[in-house]
């Protein structure tokens, strides 16, 4: 992986996943990518917190949702970025960790890179998205 800065796109339908990696490379992160929550739980518990950026789907199959996912994540990692994206779900109270933040599907290019410019710290935010 090239950049300092990994994202890990968990989404179970693997057109969104490669596209949503697609934009987040192009925006320069190095990307992981899982199928369900349960790989990406283990994908976050294998890198032990290198992992700058989570960007997950709500409903995917397995043990753990995406709302699980990032509530998780918050918890042992509380420096990650969450970005819970649904088509079909919308957050209700206590759905999503503080600090984490909901897109709708689909998305597109723009949206995702406008959301991450306003919302990542300027220092979790590789050159493309800086200034």
């Amino acid at each position: 992986m090239s950049s300092d800065l990994c994202a890990l796109v968990a989404d179970d339908d693997a057109f969104i996943r490669i596209d949503a990696s697609a934009i987040l490379e192009e925006a320069g992160f190095s990307c992981f990518e899982a199928a369900n929550g349960d790989a990406a739980w283990t994908i976050i518990a294998q890198e032990d917190c290198r992992i700058t950026l989570l960007f997950t789907d709500v409903e995917m199959p397995g043990g753990m949702d995406g709302f699980e996912l990032a509530r998780r994540t918050a918890a042992r990692c509380p420096d990650i970025e969450i970005v819970v994206a649904s088509g079909r779900v919308t957050p209700r109270p206590g759905d999503l960790p503080a600090g984490a933040s909901f897109i709708g599907k689909p998305f597109s290019v723009k949206l995702v890179l406008d959301h991450l410019k306003s919302r990542l710290p300027e220092e979790k935010k590789p050159h493309p998205l800086r200034g």
